[in-house]
Parts: structure tokens; C-alpha cells; sequence
């Protein structure tokens, strides 16, 4: 019998995509979704359980966004209330899509923070919202007059024909175009179930979003104020502008040429939150329906200063606004520390001072006294703790307070906000 040898096998090839992108960078995506953490999308996949099986699951999202096979799934919309009334939808992507959007993004930033304007401030790095309001403070105290700007709803309004020719400047790479516009236009599911299609805006909450409306933005009004107006300066944090002028008359001028320009890239001004802010202190006289604003948390107002050599004077100055202060004390009395006598004042400190902490970092840098009006709060629940949980201090407030003054006197570090107020 003859035996034929068996033909010689090819070699397998490697399956085309069609694009290149690394695996390396889809694995870099995965690790920055994981340490911001987030809720789960449509699919109820949290992180815990995209990582049960985490190789596959980063192999399958790579494989389908090589082949241009990958289409984002429904959104996941929360209707979040607004602290002046209102809701305001967020979108909560899947945990493979924000890896997916971070993906892009990270091809997408490198290009285009080159020519972002020096004050945009809103989701880039090295900068922040205290830098923005550093400078705002500065320039207010420069300059006599402000327009503080409101873009109504902003993120739901954005024209996707002008953010896509804005997005294609800054890349020739399809596979970034076309998940981009892939991510624009999948529909939101309502919490019901409902399904919303979309034709317009990017929704806020999603990896790419801060990234897509600051080049928005970037075109509609940064580069356009730096050619119209290179004598005006502004602040912007994504959608929060402040805009600084130097008379009335230079401020309806230029209120009205951004209106028109909003109008042309299908955005608008909220006619009743924008408006023309006068910057009163004790050198500025005169009247105007408008002496404060609101910008990132902080109000701007007349306010009682103190100069470098102590001197007190009438200045135009930022503190934490009232609704945040507001939001501060209804946090504080969701806590109900005092109910919690089962712990230890060490236990009660561990537990809020991160917390604590936070907000001081934040509203602490401008005014701080400010801040501490409403901190102290904190203070009286741990003299009710106190009363709740001794005896011979129940029917004793006065006595309370003393104690809680020697704990503070031995252990001042033991609680964030002792740092910037004591407990008187």
C-alpha cells in the first residue's frame, strides 16, 4: 500500500482588521474606567463583574473596534435634580463603552490640547476649576464689569454636523471619526425602559463628552473671541463662561455679538440667567440690577476683605455660594452623626473627614471663613452625640460644649474642619 504523504500546511495568517489600533491602549482605557470608578450602564455589568472575566471581555471590545464591527449600546439615562430646580440627564454608558470612548479620547487629546486656548479650563490637564476661578478673581478686580454667561442646555443642544467638522480637523484616523460619530448618535434608555433617539447633543456623563464639547466650544467661541474681541478676556470651564469688561457699553456690545454667534452655531443664551454683572466694591460707585454672580460653586460679590497688612476694605471677592453652603449643611444632616453612638469619635472622624477634607480643599481657597459657617454645624452634632451617648451630659449643653472644647484642645487634628475653625 502506498502511503501519500500529507500536503505541507500554510501557515496561518493573520486575520486583516480594519484598524489599527493597539491592544496596549485598549488595556490603558480599561485602567483609567477602573480607577474613576462609575456606576453600571444598560447591561448591569459593573466593574466587578467586567473583570471577572477581564481578558476576554478586553480582547472582544479590542476585536470589534479593529473590524469596525463595535456599536455602542443604548445609554443609560438619570434624570439628576438641579439645585436651582429642574433635573439634568446624565448618561451612564456600559463599562466596555467608556473604555471604548477612553480609547478615543486618548487618540483624540494629544492632537488637539496643542491649540486649546490658555483660558479653557474645563477637563484638561494640569488645570482646574480653582485655577479658573483664581484668574476670574484677578481679572474682576481689573476690570469693572462681567458677563456672566449661560448656554441653555449646552450638552443637549450640540449641532453633531458642526462637532463632527470641528473633530475632523484634528484627526485623519477613521476609526476615531467614526466612533465618534457612532457615539453621538446612540439613543438613551430611560430608567422605564424607554428608548430615546438622539440627533443632537452628547450626553453628559460619558467618557468622550468633555473632551468633544470643549473642541466645540473651542471653534464656537474661544478662537472666535480671540479673533473678534483680543482685548476681552474670559474664563471658561466647559459650558461656565464669565466674560470681563471694562464699561457697560463694551458689555452690551459684546453680549449681543455672542448671542448672534451662539445663534449661527445653533446654540442659546439663557435669557434669564445670562446677564451683565456690575463689580461693586468701595471704589466703585453707582448702581446696577446686578452686583454678583455665580461661577464653579463660588459667588462673587462685595464682601468684606483684608489686605496684606491687615487692613480691612470693601473688595469684590469670591466665597462658597449659598447653594452650595446649602448643599454642605443638608449632607451634614443626612450623616445624623449624633445618632451614631455606637462609634467612637475616631470612628465618627475617619468616616467624614475625606469628606471634610474635600470641601476645604475646594471652598476653602477663597474666603474661608465662609465655608466654616456652615461646617461648624458639624460641631453641634457632636455635642449631641456627646449628650446621647454620656449620662451626665444629657440635660447639660452648656456642659457638652466644654467637653467637646477639651477633646479639641488634645487631639485638634482629630476632625478635617477643627484645622480652619476650632469648635467655637
Amino acid at each position: 500500500m502506498i502511503v501519500r504523504d500529507e500536503p505541507a500546511r500554510e501557515p496561518r495568517r493573520k486575520a486583516q482588521k480594519s484598524f489599527d489600533i493597539s491592544k496596549w491602549a485598549v488595556v490603558a482605557a480599561y485602567e483609567k474606567v477602573k480607577a474613576n470608578a462609575g456606576a453600571a450602564g444598560v447591561d448591569e455589568v459593573s466593574i466587578q463583574r467586567f473583570e471577572e472575566n477581564l481578558q476576554g471581555n478586553l480582547y472582544k471590545l479590542w476585536n470589534r473596534m479593529s473590524s469596525g464591527t463595535y456599536f455602542p449600546p443604548p445609554v443609560l439615562a438619570v434624570e439628576i435634580p438641579k439645585k436651582n430646580g429642574g433635573v439634568r440627564t446624565l448618561g451612564i454608558p456600559t463599562v466596555a463603552d467608556r473604555i471604548a470612548q477612553t480609547v478615543v479620547a486618548m487618540s483624540l487629546e494629544p492632537a488637539v490640547e496643542p491649540i486649546f486656548h490658555p483660558d479653557s479650563y474645563g477637563y484638561r490637564p494640569g488645570r482646574s476649576a480653582l485655577d479658573a476661578v483664581g484668574v476670574c478673581r484677578r481679572r474682576c478686580q481689573k476690570t469693572d464689569w462681567v458677563i456672566d454667561l449661560d448656554i441653555r442646555s449646552f450638552f443637549d443642544s450640540i449641532d453633531h454636523d458642526l462637532l463632527m467638522r470641528a473633530v475632523s480637523k484634528h484627526t485623519e484616523l477613521a476609526w476615531v471619526l467614526l466612533y465618534a460619530k457612532r457615539w453621538l448618535i446612540a439613543p438613551l434608555q430611560r430608567e422605564d425602559g424607554t428608548i430615546v433617539e438622539r440627533d443632537r447633543g452628547t450626553p453628559q456623563g460619558s467618557a468622550i463628552s468633555p473632551l468633544l464639547a470643549n473642541i466645540f466650544l473651542h471653534y464656537v467661541f474661544d478662537k472666535w473671541m480671540a479673533e473678534q474681541f483680543p482685548d476681552i478676556c474670559f474664563e471658561r470651564y466647559a459650558d461656565d463662561i464669565v466674560v470681563h469688561c471694562v464699561n457697560k457699553g463694551q458689555a452690551k456690545r459684546t453680549l449681543a455679538a455672542i448671542a448672534e454667534r451662539f445663534t449661527r452655531c445653533r446654540l442659546e443664551l439663557h435669557p434669564d440667567k445670562t446677564r451683565i454683572v456690575y463689580c461693586q466694591d468701595e471704589n466703585r460707585r453707582g448702581r446696577h440690577d446686578h452686583t454678583s454672580f455665580d461661577f464653579l460653586g463660588y459667588t462673587f460679590r462685595r464682601r468684606g476683605c483684608r489686605n496684606g497688612e491687615g487692613e480691612v476694605f470693601d473688595g469684590f471677592a469670591p466665597a462658597i455660594s449659598d447653594t452650595a453652603a446649602k448643599e454642605i449643611r443638608r449632607r451634614i444632616r443626612r450623616w445624623r452623626l449624633h445618632w451614631h453612638t455606637d462609634l467612637s469619635l475616631a470612628d465618627l472622624a475617619r468616616t467624614i473627614n475625606p469628606i471634610v477634607r474635600g470641601w476645604i480643599n475646594y471652598y476653602g481657597r477663597f474666603y474661608r471663613s465662609q465655608l466654616y459657617r456652615s461646617l461648624r454645624r458639624i460641631n453641634a452634632y457632636l455635642v449631641r452625640w456627646a449628650q446621647w451617648k454620656y449620662k451626665r451630659l444629657r440635660h447639660h449643653a452648656r456642659r457638652a460644649w466644654a467637653w467637646l472644647n477639651t477633646v479639641h484642645d488634645r487631639s485638634p487634628a482629630l476632625f478635617a474642619h477643627w484645622a480652619i475653625g476650632g469648635v467655637n
